[in-house]
């Protein structure tokens, strides 16, 4: 019995470890895409968010969301009003007004740069650092789920309608469970 635990407890854990997006920064995400182009997910978040750290443990930690963004993206977290200087696009953004503490603080300027309104806002770039689209607010692994897919497949190339966006998401409706 305790062997069956044993067996049980470490497919459990090793599952686990391979639903969990691999983070770097927006630098490094930039370089590696010069050696093996990919696209790039940003997720803007604050760590006074609640909902970007829901956001963290039920949609990014999900087992097939992590494994699309770690098979097609190289996945990119940016504190939306932290302090970190970052180059993109030829110029380097900071925050100027930061104060260290534990509250909001003023937006960076590649928060602002990338017209990042509210958070948790997720942007995709294409394999040339250009951006594809946004979305914002909490959004489960279901619902965020056609979008991965359809940006790193480049379906969403293809997509001229409403009619065939909806008929696009019908295909994953089912697929997710949570």
């Amino acid at each position: 019995m305790k062997k069956i635990f044993s067996v049980t407890l470490l497919i459990l854990i090793s599952i686990s470890a391979f639903a969990q997006v691999h983070w770097m920064s927006l630098a490094q995400a930039l370089e590696a895409q010069k050696k093996e182009p990919r696209k790039i997910l940003i997720d803007f978040y604050a760590n006074w968010c609640a909902p970007c750290k829901e956001m963290e443990k039920q949609t990014y930690n999900h087992p097939e969301i992590a494994r699309i963004i770690n098979e097609s993206f190289y996945a990119v977290k940016f504190e939306s009003d932290g302090d970190s200087p970052v180059t993109y696009a030829g110029h380097t953004f900071t925050n100027p007004d930061y104060k260290a503490s534990k509250s909001k603080n003023s937006l960076h300027q590649f928060t602002k740069y990338m017209n990042i309104n509210m958070i948790p806002t997720m942007v995709f770039l294409d394999e040339g650092a250009n951006p594809i689209t946004s979305l914002s607010g909490f959004l489960k692994a279901k619902e965020v789920e056609p979008y991965f897919t359809m940006i790193a497949t480049n379906e969403y190339k293809k997509i001229k309608s409403r009619r065939e966006w909806e008929g696009y998401q019908k295909k994953f409706r089912s697929k997710i469970k949570e």
